[in-house]
């Protein structure tokens, strides 16, 4: 059954007479074309009743294209068409174009696939005009689907929200080449809609998509004038390649983007390592090459596909009315022109519109021409001598032989629609201001054509920042701040690839309504800004350290106070500037400078020639048919970026203005040499102080701790702000003060250092002590046992007879054994020990059976014996010699020392039993209750491992 109620009602038995359904309601399948459609036919089709089985015969109007074909609908179902490809050559292989597969209801929709790469378009096209406006309704949104790389979001949410900033900046570069195209008088809204559908990370979508958003824009019913497609450039090893990989990129010393049609350049952008013109020149040239051979393919695919533009759309103003604004504001208009300053002369030009505005649509205009007044107020005189008697018709005034016949001398008044007034006095007053700069050879503030506006320059001007600037140029300035940071100031960025990632250099332009003397609403940064940012970002970037060298994160906040033209061109100047007054050592100053153009100058009294306007203002910019900005230093270029506002520039134009370009860098670039006061060019003292150490990276989990808790404990205890670890051994204190950096650094050299046999550490603390020495710390965390045989030149019965916990004292290392444990020796630093005393005192100890002297094993390591008495083991240990063969040691006595041997007729365990059971000297306490577990233990050491080894608790590794 229908569902169209109206169409139900109509439903009658088969009879003789067949009716016409007339209702355009039933052509729904059809679409909106048939409203353009004027030739109809009749079609049939048969529907069932549901209660009975009676059929009834409908006739539906249907249209007919003018190919002949005809859409036919059968049995309720409707031809779908075929999708249509086409393979287009760029650079070293090909694209694929594929329409009529997917969004078929869109005025036009394609599909550009580029190795795995897929990125779908669609255009729509508004039925009904929106309010009338002086620019096109544009809009432009593109999208990267996260499942496009097979991944989420790594946020709380999702699913896709607003867009980021890099897709932002596509959004831009889809939108500048295309307004350009875009007829004068439409005001039907277009939205343009770009998602990545697919991406195989090696083929980048942006340049794909602004090429598809040309494509659906030329196949869809708006009226733009022609196709675009746009490219990038790289330049690898001094060759130029069309659309490379992001694998070559790597290596590109070049980034440009370039969109056109077949016969003009329309937009720019790029970014470079201090590339001179003629290189640039070139890049452009393969671009403009490639560009021209996918509009070729283009076109065949339009005839194909294509649908018809909608002509109709476009509602000029009338012609008369450029007259009429003349004649009304002209003279004004060109004293208001001559006012140099911004401010004073916006507001003279908005009361003059406003002047226009109400003669033009509420009182109306009355033509003013004499001639034609003249013609139709004249009285017709005549004389007619022949005739004797007038009659003298009703209306007419019989003055003898003269005859007056009456006109209306009342003129009707002329009104006009509001929006086509704006736009008109806007195109009358940029006529004016061309035909000023032309004719005249002057711009409106008075400079010539390649003129500069005053510069003035000053940094330090906030003392608590770490690097502040004010770079003014005319009536535009821009304050640059500069913070640095670690790490974890860089800016996270979440975007196709499987990694995040960071970027340790970024500049943020805000352009408040207060800039321009104006109330506006303050929120998210708007395109404009998230643009203008970049493009200072990616000029400033080349001259920047590396994070070797440099190891901070750096934020650049680029404030305009004023605005009159080239405010993100300021935003370098002043950005670079304020770098310098931070301390960053950047290789060399960037400057920034806007280009304009008046291209036909013949129609405003020139040559014919386009003239290359320097340093543009903003109503230049507005006015005019370019806007170019370049960056660089004299030497090259940086960045640059263009926008064209007719049709389209040649090379031979672009070249003439990165000249003129280069000029005025080298004029502003001294000009801020003159900056008072100059860059500090240090560090601030409020600025966070970092050290890079290198450790071994098997240490950076003693460095971590389990869970953190050593990394945190270390924090808490400095009062450093972060301490960043890589898996390659590099490790980043970050700290407000030297004091605090220079305890977490100690800390982080004592956990992580390799102690060497021979080093000396001064000042250490006695942390304990125990009856056979004390345990000194060496380092933070790190401590090491001092034998009380080592605190003194003399004998010790107890270590506290010399020392006491909370001392401190000077020790040298002796000796690190296989568990890396730590043995000390104080006695080694004191004045009058010497290498040969000790080895006299070590010999003539060993002949007293009632004190433990030291004693050297094979390896140069003391053991440590223990003294028995009948029936118990004493609890104070004393070192026992054993028989040793000589050892050289340069770096514990700088000299071969020779072990004693004492009783060389008995082996190395008859020695230690027979030590074991000789008694102690009387007076000693002896602790009975640790008698049988210590005899057992000593036993145990000395028979049943030969080799030498620290007693359990005799070094302590922190």
């Amino acid at each position: 059954m229908l569902a169209n109620p109206s169409f139900i009602g109509r439903l009658s038995p088969p009879s003789p007479s067949i009716h016409s359904i007339r209702s355009r309601s039933l052509l729904s399948p059809l679409g909106p074309g048939l409203r353009r459609s004027r030739k109809l036919q009749f079609c049939s089709f048969t529907s069932l009743q549901s209660r009975n089985t009676k059929r009834y015969r409908v006739r539906a109007l249907t249209e007919s294209n003018d190919s002949g074909t005809t859409n036919e609908i059968t049995d309720g179902t409707q031809s779908i068409p075929q999708p249509y490809s086409v393979k287009i050559p760029v650079g070293d292989r090909h694209i694929l174009v594929e329409t009529g597969l997917i969004g078929r209801q869109a005025s036009g929709a394609v599909t550009v696939t580029d190795g795995e790469t897929i990125v779908y378009t669609s255009v729509c096209f508004a039925d009904v005009p929106s309010e009338p406006s002086d620019f096109f309704p544009l809009s432009v949104n593109y999208q990267e689907r996260f499942s496009a790389a097979g991944r989420t979001s790594g946020g709380f949410f999702k699913r896709e929200g607003r867009a980021k900033d890099h897709e932002v900046l596509i959004c831009r570069l889809i939108d500048r080449p295309l307004r350009t195209t875009m007829p004068k008088g439409c005001h039907h809204d277009t939205q343009i809609l770009s998602w990545v559908l697919s991406y195989d990370g090696l083929h980048s979508p942006d340049s794909l998509a602004v090429t598809a958003a040309g494509i659906a824009v030329a196949l869809s019913e708006v009226p733009n004038s022609k196709a675009i497609a746009g490219v990038r450039i790289g330049l690898v090893d001094d060759k130029f390649i069309v659309n490379p990989t992001t694998r070559e990129m790597e290596d590109s010393e070049l980034d440009l983007i370039i969109a056109g049609t077949d016969s003009a350049i329309l937009m720019i952008e790029g970014y470079c390592n201090f590339l001179p013109e003629e290189k640039l020149l070139q890049a452009v040239e393969v671009g403009q090459n490639a560009i021209r051979a996918i509009c070729i393919e283009v076109e065949t695919l339009i005839k194909k596909c294509g649908k018809p533009k909608m002509l109709e759309a476009i509602k000029l103003p009338p012609s008369e009315l450029y007259r009429h604004v003349e004649e009304i504001a002209g003279d004004e208009l060109v004293k208001v022109l001559q006012i140099q300053n911004k401010i004073p002369r916006r507001k003279a030009l908005s009361a003059l519109e406003e002047k226009v505005l109400a003669i033009l649509t509420e009182e109306g205009y009355v033509i003013k021409d004499e001639a034609l007044a003249t013609a139709e107020t004249a009285p017709n005189l005549f004389e007619d001598e022949d005739e004797d008697e007038e009659v003298v018709v009703d209306g007419e005034v019989d003055e003898g032989d003269v005859h007056i016949k009456p006109v209306s001398r009342k003129h009707i008044p002329l009104f006009f629609l509001e929006v086509d007034v704006k736009l008109v006095f806007k195109e009358v007053t940029s006529k004016f201001l061309r035909k000023r700069i032309v004719e005249g050879g002057k711009r409106s503030d008075g400079r010539t054509p390649s003129g500069i506006r005053v510069i003035n320059s000053r940094c330090g001007l906030l003392p608590r920042a770490h690097g502040s600037a004010l770079f003014t140029r005319g009536e535009t300035q821009s304050l640059a701040v500069v913070t640095l940071g670690d790490n974890q100031m860089a800016q996270r960025i979440d975007n196709l690839v499987d990694d995040d990632e960071s970027k340790r250099f970024y500049l943020q332009y805000s352009f408040p309504p207060s800039c321009v003397g104006e109330v506006g609403r303050l929120g998210a940064p708007s395109r404009r800004e998230i643009g203008h940012g970049m493009l200072a970002e990616r000029a400033l970037e080349p001259i920047l350290p590396s994070e070797e060298d440099f190891p901070y994160t750096i934020r650049v906040e680029s404030t305009i106070t004023e605005s009159n033209g080239s405010s993100s061109m300021a935003s370098v100047c002043g950005g670079s500037l304020a770098l310098q007054d931070a301390g960053v050592p950047v290789k060399c100053s960037i400057a920034g400078v806007a280009m304009g153009m008046v291209l036909d100058t013949k129609e405003f009294g020139g040559d014919g020639a386009p003239l290359i306007l320097s340093d543009i203002t903003g109503s230049e910019d507005a006015s005019g048919d370019m806007d170019f900005k370049v960056a660089g230093d004299e030497n090259g270029i940086t960045a640059f970026q263009m926008d064209i506002k007719v049709g389209g520039i040649s090379l031979p134009i672009m070249e003439q203005a990165l000249l003129q370009a280069k000029e005025g860098r080298t004029h502003i670039l001294a000009e801020m040499l003159k900056c008072t006061p100059p860059p500090s060019r240090r560090l601030s003292k409020y600025a966070p102080l970092i050290h890079v150490m290198k450790v071994k990276p098997e240490k950076i989990h003693v460095i971590i701790g389990s869970g953190g808790k050593k990394v945190k404990s270390i924090i808490e205890e400095t009062g450093v702000e972060s301490i960043e670890t890589q898996d390659d051994g590099i490790v980043k204190i970050t700290a407000k003060d030297l004091s605090s950096l220079e305890k977490s650094k100690a800390i982080i050299s004592s956990l992580t250092m390799v102690p060497a046999i021979g080093d000396i550490y001064r000042n250490c603390e006695i942390k304990s002590i125990a009856p056979y020495g004390v345990f000194v710390e060496i380092a933070p965390g790190r401590e090491g046992l001092c034998h009380i045989s080592e605190l003194s030149t003399d004998w010790l019965a107890k270590p506290e007879d010399v020392v006491k916990v909370g001392d401190h004292v000077d020790v040298k290392l002796t000796e690190i054994n296989e568990k890396g444990q730590l043995r000390l020796s104080r006695r080694a630093l004191l004045p009058e020990a010497s290498p040969e005393k000790a080895n006299l005192e070590q010999q003539t100890s060993t002949q007293s059976e009632e004190n433990a002297s030291s004693q050297t094993t094979e390896k140069g390591s003391p053991r440590k014996m223990a003294s028995a008495l009948k029936g118990g083991l004493a609890t104070q240990d004393v070192e026992q010699p054993l028989p040793q063969e000589e050892v050289t040691d340069p770096k514990l006595s700088g000299s071969p020392k020779k072990s004693s041997f004492v009783d060389e007729s008995l082996s190395k365990q008859e020695k230690a039993i027979k030590k074991l059971v000789n008694p102690m000297k009387a007076g000693v306490y002896i602790n009975k209750a640790r008698l049988k577990k210590s005899s057992s233990q000593a036993v145990s050491r000395i028979l049943g491992n030969e080799e030498n080894s620290l007693v359990d608790g005799e070094a302590k590794v922190g």
